[in-house]
């Protein structure tokens, strides 16, 4: 019966693959065909209140829970709540003096923005249209709120992720950063810029230094007698290369260029950090949320559920997502890739489970 399954295992897996490659190839056609049609231009921000999302959810709750006559009773008493409220605003701004300022009638307002980091930092674009957004409006009475989630990646890319944090900072508006999960090397240069930074306990934190990696081909080609040639106008136009062979002077200048991002990197958190010991923490590891508050990597320990259900008690709290319009095909492919990604999951899931079983 192992053997049977094992084999069974191997056949999904095989036929699963040809699937994916036909996958992959349609989306690359796809992708090839509509590159360079979209207009960035071609989106608009989306506003959704989280307090009405909540109040869906709690009214969803109460209409399963309670019986019918108790939740008739429940809606009379919040409609007659909300009456009272909305009264007493009326009152209050009546007895405000006249000014273009509302600051001291309106209620805070919070903006929950999402960051879901990629190694190019892809959400920058449609972070800095609703960074945009937020400024022609908000207050620095008011609060933005970004939940981040990112791993790292390239630092010109998250180089201008954080500079468009910088932004809001910059018009005195306080911000919030809170890690769910994750947030190291490009992720925590965006996160250092929080004036309070939150993580959940268990949230991956730090990785502050500096990583470059590249396969080198010079021995194959050596050996099967292929000659590469590489031209440039520069001493250091190109310092190590994949085909040629690799000079000492050229790795040395190599890793000289490393160890100045990361010493920029360590001087950029130090500036929004400067009660953490940058020596004890820029060694390129990660802790987890509870360690990184000991290291005062974070402020406080918290998910980012529980700080937005809280706000939604004293503000009005709306997440902000631009949107950009994609084509038929734009859709197709993200289809596609989707897909492509379930499918080698259940591939490895399936040969994981036949090997188990053949044991």
């Amino acid at each position: 019966m192992s053997e049977f399954f094992f084999e069974y295992g191997l056949f999904f897996a095989k036929a699963l693959t040809v699937l994916v490659t036909i996958l992959i190839a349609l989306a690359g056609i796809i992708a090839i065909s509509s590159r360079g049609r979209r207009d960035n231009s071609d989106g608009e921000v989306e506003i959704t209140s989280m307090n009405d999302v909540y109040d869906d959810m709690k009214d969803a709750v109460e209409a399963a829970v309670l019986d019918k006559d108790q939740y008739k009773q429940q809606l009379k008493l919040q409609k007659k709540q909300e009456k009272q409220e909305a009264k007493q605003r009326k009152k209050e701004s009546k007895k405000a003096p006249p000014s273009n300022d509302q600051d001291n009638v309106e209620k805070k307002r919070v903006y929950v923005l999402d960051f879901d980091g990629d190694v190019h930092a892809s959400d920058v674009e449609p972070m800095r249209e609703e960074i945009s957004a937020i400024l022609t409006f908000a207050r620095p009475t008011d609060e933005v709120v970004l939940r981040l989630e990112s791993a790292g990646g390239l630092v010109h890319t998250y180089g201008l992720a954080a500079s468009q944090l910088e932004r809001i900072k910059a018009k005195g508006i306080p911000l919030t950063i809170i890690v769910d999960q994750v947030a190291a090397s490009g992720g925590y240069l965006m996160a250092c810029l929080a004036d309070k930074l939150l993580a959940a306990p268990f949230a991956l934190v730090g990785s502050i230094g500096v990583i470059a990696q590249l396969p080198n081909f010079h021995r194959v080609l050596k050996k099967h007698d292929v000659d590469f040639e590489m031209f440039t106008a520069g001493e250091y136009k190109r310092t190590v290369t994949m085909f040629g062979e690799n000079t000492e002077k050229g790795k040395e200048k190599f890793v000289e260029e490393l160890e100045d991002t990361h010493a920029l990197f360590k001087e950029f958190v130090s500036q929004y950090r400067p009660l953490m010991n940058i020596e004890v923490v820029a060694t390129g590891e990660v802790w987890f949320g509870k360690r990184a508050l000991e290291l005062k990597l974070v402020d406080q320990l918290a998910t980012s559920d529980d700080y937005i259900m809280a706000a939604c008690e004293n503000a009005d709290v709306y997440k902000v997502r631009y949107e950009v319009k994609k084509s038929l095909q734009e859709r197709l492919s993200e289809l596609s890739i989707k897909t492509a990604d379930g499918v080698f999951s259940k591939i490895w899931e399936r040969v994981s489970n036949s090997r188990f079983l053949s044991r």
